[in-house]
Parts: structure tokens; C-alpha cells; sequence
């Protein structure tokens, strides 16, 4: 049956999950545009490629989802081919063949070359920093290593990233040159673990000499930091996050929980004690940083008393920013070999007991902001608001300005000072001074 679209060969990409996958996506999208194809990013085309997510179960579900979304369009003669990459394939590409072989092929997190081929191009590898970014204009982000050697019990990505591989700073600072030549304004520094950046490289922990060679970028404004781990930080980056105003001050690093019990377990090599300590050591070291963390509810073991203390400690510990997942079971994880033994409406009900916490906590701390001044981005227009973020926020998970449309005009993509007027749980309203 011949195809309906009247696009020929052009390659519709689409991006499921974190932002490491959309910079993936945007690396693909690159190259083939470097061999001149009609590419573009969740547009219509007759070819198209999944790239998937394969963390946790409504992850997996989803990517699953859109496979069979597509290969239903191919069967109906709408588009010509799908093929599949990313996560997903990477960790469960022999099921996958065999559940849905109406894919015309399957590839693996690293088989970029592969991939490139069956879609007709070369892969060139000259094109240090060259991709199509799909975010607004104003930000990109930045993957600085691939992989990960934490053991963590309840992870998977080892088992789809490999081993933890850092870029080399020349190659960063040429993508970022790059992507400030477009207007770029802010980096948002990505990798499974920033902190471990260069140990394999340089033999150290070099994510400060990263930084200080980024800031050196002119056009890059701000630059912030994504997934840090907790066990063995770099304290370094603490002291040029202090002298650089173009580094954020801001953090985000997934603690996961806090009771000694389930960390151990967990296998995040730390304690509450020593969590503490640190978030108490960053909150001298930069006052007024914002802090982001992700928790884990419903681990296997996870007790009631296990949660108090986590609920307790989040009362204590009033971050800036939180997000809450409840524990999902992956096979081939070291968790996978205990019993997921807290009932499923058990796991929300704690998740939303924090995330019920941390609302009034964002409220609390936004009430504050009333009546100053931010420096604040603009990422878009969105209805009647324009809508910007402050250095301590980040797009897509945290809080955002909004800015009355019908009353004031700011440009996107430029820096403007806003005053904020009002505050809610998670969004703060204002307007340029």
C-alpha cells in the first residue's frame, strides 16, 4: 500500500524520556542533517525513529505504547518505516524483535553508526558539537559523560549506558562555543553523574575545571548543574560556583531517601548523617542555593517507621525543590532480587504525603520572593503569560514566572528583571521593573 503523507523522505524523530535522551535524539538529528536529509523533531514524516525510554514501568510502557502507535500507521500505509533506538531497545531489543517484529529495525544506546546507516547516512565524526537542538532558543543542554558506575540497587541504567565515559573538556567547550553561537544563553549540564565527570579522563574528579573553562564562553550567561551524586562530591565546585556569577546557584542532586536501612540497601555508600552534613556544608559554602532532590517511596523493605523518618527529614530539610517517584521493580537490578513487598496504593499515598509537604514548603519559601527583584529568562509564550525562570529554576520540573501578557511585553529568549507581585505553591508571578 503506498504511503498517504506527502512528505517523502523526511524523518520524523521522536523523543521519549529524560533530557539525556533528547540531546541523543538531537546528536541523531545533526547527523543526519550533516548528510542532508529532511530531518525533524515530532513532525510529520514517512520514516520515523523512537528513540525510547526503559527506566521504570510507565517509562517502558509509553515507549511500548508509541512502537505500536507507529507500527499501526505503517500497517494502514500512512508512513513507510520505524525504526527504534535508545533505552529500551538497548535493554530488551531480543523481546522486543520478537513481540513487535513489524519494526524494520532495533538498535542500542551506542549504535549511533548503525542507525545512521539504515537510514541512508554516514556517520561523521568530525561533528564535534554539531545537533539540532529542539529546546527554546535561549537554553541547550549538555551532556558532559555517558554511562555510570554506581552500584545502585534499584538502577537500570548501567545495564542501557555502559560504564561511566566522560567527554573531554576541549570537545564540551567546542559545543559550547557552538551552541552560544546560536543564541544559546544557558548551559544545563546533564550526565547520569556529574560528579564522577574526568575520574576516567584525567584520573580525577575535574568537574571544577570544567566549569571554569565554560564560563570562559562568551554568550553563555548561565550555566547548571544536573544529577550530582551525593556520595564523594567534588566540594570544589562549590568554591567556583561562589566566584563565578555565571553558574547558577543552584544543584540538583537525587538523594533518594534517607533512612540508614533502605540507603544501605539502596547502595548509595552514605547515611542520613553524612547527607546532612553535606546539604549543610553547600548551604554555607553558597548561601542562598537552591537545592533539588528526587526521593524514592515504596522501596522493597521500606517500613513505616522508614518513611517518618524520610517524611521528617524532608519537614527538616526544606528544600528548594523536590520531586517524589514511587520505587519500581526492574529486573536485572540488584533490587530486583527482593521482594517489592509495599502495596502499590501504600507507595502513593507516601508519595503524595510528600509531595504534600513539599508543597507547602514551595509556598512558604515563594512568599518570600513577593516584592523582589529576579534577573529571569524567558522561555516561551504560553496562553496569557509569558513564562521565564529564575537561576533557581530549571525548565520543565521546577517552579516558573509568569508574566501577564495582556499587561506587559518582554522579549523570549532575553534576560529581564522582574519584580514578583504574587506566589503560589510552585509559580510566582511578576513584571519587568
Amino acid at each position: 500500500m503506498r504511503t498517504k503523507t506527502l512528505k517523502k523522505n523526511k524523518i520524523n524523530m521522536v523523543t521519549l524520556g529524560c533530557s539525556k535522551n533528547l540531546y541523543d535524539s538531537e546528536v541523531i538529528m545533526g547527523q543526519l542533517k550533516a548528510n542532508g536529509k529532511d530531518v525533524a523533531h515530532e513532525e510529520e514524516g514517512n520514516v520515523v525513529v523512537i528513540n525510547t525510554c526503559g527506566f521504570i514501568a510507565n517509562a517502558k510502557e509509553e515507549s511500548v505504547n508509541t512502537i505500536l502507535d507507529y507500527v499501526q500507521k505503517k500497517e494502514a500505509g500512512e508512513i513507510d518505516k520505524v525504526f527504534v533506538t535508545g533505552c529500551l531497545s538497548e535493554r530488551y531489543k531480543p523481546d522486543l524483535q520478537k513481540e513487535i517484529p513489524n519494526v524494520d529495525e532495533y538498535f542500542g544506546t551506542s549504535e549511533l553508526p548503525n542507525l545512521l546507516k539504515a537510514l541512508g547516512a554516514d556517520y561523521k565524526h568530525e561533528l564535534i558539537g554539531e545537533r539540532l537542538t529542539t529546546t527554546p532558543k535561549n537554553y541547550a543542554y549538555l551532556k558532559i559523560a555517558e554511562g555510570c558506575d554506581r552500584p545502585c540497587s534499584f538502577c537500570a541504567i548501567p545495564l542501557m549506558r555502559g560504564k561511566h565515559k566522560s567527554t573531554p573538556i576541549e570537545d564540551l567547550v567546542i559545543e559550547a562555543n557552538k551552541l552560544a553561537a546560536k543564541g544559546v544563553k544557558e548551559l544545563i549540564l546533564i550526565a547520569q553523574d556529574l560528579t564522577y565527570y574526568g575520574l576516567d579522563l584525567y584520573k580525577k574528579r575535574n568537574l571544577a575545571e570544567l566549569l571554569k573553562e565554560l564560563v570562559k564562553v562568551e554568550g553563555i550567561e548561565w550555566i547548571r548543574l544536573h544529577y550530582a551524586f551525593p556520595a564523594g562530591f567534588p566540594m570544589d565546585v562549590l568554591e567556583v560556583m561562589n566566584q563565578e556569577p555565571k553558574i547558577c546557584n543552584y544543584i540538583d542532586i537525587p538523594l533518594q531517601h534517607i533512612s540508614d536501612a533502605i540507603l544501605k540497601s539502596m547502595r548509595r555508600g552514605t547515611t542520613q548523617e553524612k547527607t546532612t552534613k553535606l546539604l549543610k556544608e553547600f548551604r554555607e559554602a553558597v548561601p542562598g542555593m537552591t537545592i533539588r532532590t528526587t526521593l524514592i517511596v515504596g522501596y522493597p523493605g521500606e517500613t513505616e517507621e522508614d518513611f517518618q523518618v524520610l517524611k521528617q527529614w524532608v519537614e527538616d530539610m526544606r528544600f528548594e525543590r523536590l520531586g517524589c517517584f514511587t520505587y519500581s521493580h526492574e529486573e536485572n537490578t540488584h533490587a530486583y532480587n527482593l521482594e517489592d513487598n509495599v502495596p502499590e496504593e501504600v507507595k502513593q499515598e507516601r508519595a503524595n504525603e510528600i509531595m504534600e509537604i513539599q508543597s507547602q514548603i514551595s509556598w512558604e519559601l515563594n512568599q518570600q520572593k513577593v516584592g523582589q527583584v529576579f534577573k529571569c529568562i524567558i522561555d516561551r509564550k504560553e496562553g496569557n503569560y509569558f513564562v521565564g525562570r529564575t537561576e533557581f529554576d530549571s525548565p520543565d520540573v521546577d517552579n516558573e514566572v509568569l508574566i501577564d501578557a495582556a499587561q506587559h511585553y518582554v522579549k523570549q529568549g532575553e534576560f529581564v528583571d522582574i519584580k514578583i507581585t504574587e506566589a503560589a505553591d510552585f509559580d510566582l508571578y511578576g513584571e519587568p521593573v
